[in-house]
C-alpha cells in the first residue's frame, strides 16, 4: 500500500484538525456573523492572553497573528509585478471555519494558518542541535569523496568514449579537434584525455540539444524530460553544457545525490512555458538611454552599464563574457538570454573594432562619478572573455583609477570623489569548467593586482558560484589554489534552490569551501515569477537555515576581527582559513547573509508576513537593508511587498518528492519574519583618508528634477 504523504490532507480533514486542536478558535468563528467581527473577537482573545502569567501561549506567533488581522482586506502594490493585491487572509480563515470555502483557496492556504495558530496555543518548536545538523553536514559528499571519484572516472571514460566517435563523425571542417588518418583507438582515447585538460575543447564540444544530452548520459533521462527538453529547444532556448560538468551528474540510481547541480541544466516545466515572456525581476537592469533606471541612476547607452547602488556598479563588456560555461536553469539574466543580448555565439562576441572605443567611454562614466568605488566585471561570464581581451579590460580599469586618483588632486576636501578601491570578477567557470583558470589567466590577475594596489586599490574579490559540495572536485581545488596564489580573494554565492535548501546542503558546502581558503558571501532566494517556480525556496526556509545551522559558524565580535586581518593579510586564505577554524573548533565562518534581491532596492532579508494568498503563498513586507548605503529612491518608494513564488506546503511537498524527512523541517511555519544580516567586515569599503562629497553623480529621481 502506497504511504500517504503528511501534505496531502483534505479541507475536510482539515477542518476537523482546526476543530480538534483549536477549539476556541472554531467557536468564536461560529459565533461571529461576519469576518470583522471574527476579526474582532480574535484580536481580543490574542490581547488578553498576551496579558495572562503562566501562560503557554507564544507571543511572538500572537504578534504575528495580530499582524494578519491589521492587514486584512487591505490592498497593497505588489513591488515585483507592479499588481495591486488585496488581502484576505483572515476573511479566508473565517469562512473556512464557518464551512464555506472559496474555489479559489487551495488547501496550502489553510495548512500555513493552521501552523500560525499551533504556533499560538503550543509553542514548542522541534529545532536541530548542533549534532543534529552535523548529522544533516554528513549526507552531502563533495567533489573528492571517493565513491564520488569513482563514478565520475567512470562518467569521464563513458563522455570520451562519446567524444570519439562525436569527432570521428564530424563533417565541418575547420576545427582544431581532428584525428589524423590511421590513428588508433588508444591514440584517439590519450588525445583526447589531453584535450579534456583545455577548456576550449570542452567549449568547443559542449552538448547543444537533448537527444545529445541523453546519449552522453547513457540513456538515462526519462522520456518526459526528453519531451520537456525538446520543447525547450523548440522554443530556442540556449542549450549549452560542457562535457567536463556533465561528467559531474551521476546518471545511475546508486551513489549519490545530484539534484543541486542536475536541476542546473534540466530546464523545469515553467521555465519553459514561461520562456519569450520572462520579465527582469530587478527593474534596475532595464536600461533606456536618457532616461533613470529603477533605482534612479542614469547609465550609458546600451546594456553595458547595469547600477543599483551608489559605490558600485556592474560592466558587462562586449565580448565572450557575454557568454557562460553553461546556462543555469535559475539564471537572473534569464530574460538577457531571451532576447540573445547573452548567448553562445562565440565568433560572434569576440570584440569589434569599436569596443576598444566603447571601453575608454564606459570607464569615463566611472571616473567622472562621484560616488562609484567598486566595479564588478562580469556578463554573462568575466572569464570567458579571451585572455588578451580580459587584460585589455583591467589595464582599461587601471587607466581610469589612476586619472581619478589624479583629478581628485585638484578638488578641495569635501569635494573630491571617490576613488576606486574595490575590483571584482565575477565567475562560475571554476565550479562549470575550472581548465580555464590557466597560468596565463592567473599571471594577469597577479600583475594587475600588483599595479593597482599602488593607486589604492585594496580589494580584489574573485565573486565565483559553487551550487554544491559535488562541483569542489580536484580540478575546481587546483583551480582555486591558483587564484589565491595570484593574491587574490575568492568569495561565493549561492543560489537556495530547492535542491540546495535540503538540511545541511549549505552548511556543508561553507564547510568545503572554507577548507580550500574560499569565503562565503551570499546565499541569495532564488528570484524571479512563474519560470522558477520549481526551483524557488521561500523566505522562511533561509530564515531557518540562518538561525538552526548557519549558527554552528557563528562569530564572536574577536573572532570576526581576528578572521578580518588574516583575509586582508597578504597569504593566501587556504593555509589561513582553515588553521582558524582549527583553532576556535568552528567547521566554517559563516560570513555569508541570507537574502533577497528586492527589484530596484537591493538586498534585505529584513521583512515580515502580512498575508497569504489563496494559493497559500506568503504575502511580505519588506525593509530595505540597514548595512549599506542606498540610492535615495528608497526615500520615496514607499513599503515594499513581495508575493513569494511558492507556499510552504508546495515547497515541503517538494522535498518529500526528493527523499527528504519533512518532520526535519517542521519549524520553518515559525519563519514569519526576518532581518538582515550584518555584512561580515571584509565586504565594508576602506576610510578614506580625506572627506568625500555627498553631491550623487549620474542621478535623477524624477523627470523633473
Amino acid at each position: 500500500m502506497t504511504k500517504r504523504k503528511k501534505l496531502d490532507l483534505s479541507i475536510t480533514e482539515l477542518q476537523n484538525k482546526y476543530k480538534q486542536d483549536f477549539p476556541q478558535l472554531c467557536e468564536i468563528a461560529e459565533s461571529c456573523s461576519d469576518e470583522a467581527q471574527f476579526k474582532k473577537h480574535l484580536h481580543t482573545l490574542i490581547l488578553t492572553k498576551k496579558q495572562e502569567k503562566n501562560c503557554t501561549f507564544s507571543d511572538e506567533a500572537g504578534t504575528r497573528i495580530l499582524l494578519l488581522i491589521q492587514n486584512d482586506n487591505t490592498i497593497v502594490d505588489e513591488l515585483s509585478t507592479g499588481q495591486q493585491l488585496n488581502i484576505k487572509t483572515i476573511t479566508y480563515l473565517w469562512r473556512f471555519l464557518k464551512g464555506i470555502v472559496e474555489a479559489s483557496t487551495l488547501t496550502d492556504l489553510y495548512l500555513d494558518l493552521y501552523y500560525q495558530f499551533k504556533l499560538l496555543f503550543y509553542p514548542e518548536l522541534n529545532t536541530p542541535d548542533a549534532d543534529m545538523v552535523k548529522r544533516y553536514m554528513n549526507r552531502w559528499p563533495d567533489g573528492s569523496d571517493p565513491v564520488v571519484l569513482r563514478i565520475r572516472n567512470e562518467n569521464k571514460r563513458f563522455i570520451i568514449d562519446k567524444l570519439i566517435k562525436k569527432i570521428e563523425n564530424r563533417t565541418t571542417s575547420g576545427s582544431k579537434y581532428v584525428f589524423t588518418a590511421n590513428m588508433s583507438r588508444e591514440e584517439k582515447t590519450s588525445l583526447v584525455e589531453r584535450w579534456w585538460q583545455t577548456s576550449r575543447f570542452h567549449l568547443a564540444m559542449a552538448i547543444k540539444s537533448p537527444t545529445e544530452l541523453n546519449a552522453f548520459l547513457n540513456n538515462s533521462l526519462s522520456p518526459e524530460t526528453i519531451e520537456r527538453l525538446t520543447r525547450a529547444k523548440k522554443k530556442k532556448m540556449p542549450f549549452f553544457i560542457t562535457p567536463y560538468y556533465l561528467s559531474l551528474l551521476n546518471p545511475g540510481k546508486e551513489g549519490y545525490d545530484d539534484e543541486a547541480i542536475r536541476s542546473y541544466i534540466l530546464y523545469s516545466e515553467e521555465l519553459i512555458e514561461t520562456y519569450g515572456n520572462i520579465r527582469a525581476w530587478e527593474k534596475e537592469d532595464i536600461v533606456v538611454g536618457g532616461e533613470p533606471n529603477a533605482a534612479g541612476w542614469l547609465l550609458p547607452g546600451g546594456h553595458n552599464i547595469h547600477r543599483r547602488y551608489p559605490e558600485v556598479a556592474i560592466l558587462i563588456p562586449d565580448s565572450m563574457g557575454r557568454a557562460c560555461g553553461g546556462l543555469c536553469a535559475s539564471c537572473q539574466r534569464m530574460y538577457d538570454f531571451q532576447s540573445e543580448r547573452l548567448n553562445f555565439n562565440f565568433d560572434e562576441l569576440k570584440p569589434k573594432e569599436t569596443w576598444d572605443k566603447k571601453l575608454r567611454r564606459l570607464m569615463g562614466y566611472f571616473e567622472q562619478d562621484t560616488q562609484l568605488r567598486d566595479i564588478l566585471i562580469t556578463g554573462g561570464d568575466a572569464f570567458m572573455s579571451q585572455n588578451a581581451t580580459l587584460r585589455k579590460i583591467l589595464d582599461a580599469v587601471f587607466v581610469m583609477a589612476k586619472r581619478k586618483q589624479k583629478a581628485n588632486e585638484l578638488r578641495p576636501d569635501g569635494e573630491k570623489y571617490a576613488e576606486l578601491q574595490r575590483v571584482r570578477l565575477g565567475s562560475r567557470l571554476l565550479a562549470y569548467l575550472p581548465q580555464r583558470i590557466t597560468p596565463e589567466l592567473t599571471d594577469i590577475l597577479r600583475e594587475f593586482k600588483k599595479k593597482a594596489s599602488t593607486i589604492g586599490v585594496s580589494q580584489f574579490y574573485i565573486q565565483t558560484h559553487f551550487q554544491s559540495p559535488l562541483e569542489v572536485t580536484p580540478e575546481a581545488k587546483q583551480a582555486i589554489e591558483a587564484i589565491l596564489a595570484a593574491g587574490w580573494t575568492i568569495t561565493n554565492q549561492l543560489v537556495y534552490t530547492v535542491a540546495a535548501s535540503r538540511r545541511g546542503h549549505t552548511a556543508r558546502l561553507r564547510e568545503v569551501l572554507n577548507s580550500l581558503g574560499v569565503v562565503c558571501y551570499y546565499t541569495f532566494s532564488v528570484k524571479g515569477f512563474l519560470e522558477n517556480y520549481a526551483v524557488f525556496t521561500p523566505n522562511s526556509r533561509s530564515l531557518q537555515e540562518t538561525y538552526e545551522e548557519k549558527t554552528l559558524g557563528y562569530l564572536t565580535p574577536e573572532q570576526n576581527e581576528e578572521l578580518d586581518a588574516l583575509i586582508r593579510s597578504d597569504q593566501p586564505t587556504n593555509k589561513l582559513l582553515p588553521l582558524f577554524l582549527k583553532k576556535h573548533k568552528l567547521p566554517f565562518a559563516g560570513t555569508d547573509r541570507n537574502v533577497l534581491n528586492l527589484p530596484a532596492i537591493g538586498k534585505s532579508m529584513t521583512f515580515k508576513l502580512v498575508g497569504i494568498t489563496a494559493e497559500g503563498k506568503r504575502i511580505l513586507k519588506f525593509d530595505h537593508d540597514g548595512n549599506r548605503k542606498h540610492s535615495p529612491i528608497i526615500d520615496k518608494m514607499g513599503e515594499v511587498y513581495i508575493v513569494e513564488n511558492k507556499s510552504i506546503a508546495a515547497y515541503l511537498s517538494k522535498l518529500e518528492n526528493m527523499g527528504e524527512k519533512i518532520e526535519e523541517y517542521s519549524s520553518i511555519w515559525h519563519y514569519g519574519e526576518g532581518v538582515t544580516e550584518a555584512r561580515f567586515s571584509i565586504y565594508d569599503y576602506p576610510a578614506y583618508d580625506y572627506k568625500l562629497t555627498e553631491k550623487m553623480s549620474n542621478l535623477q529621481l524624477s523627470t523633473d528634477n
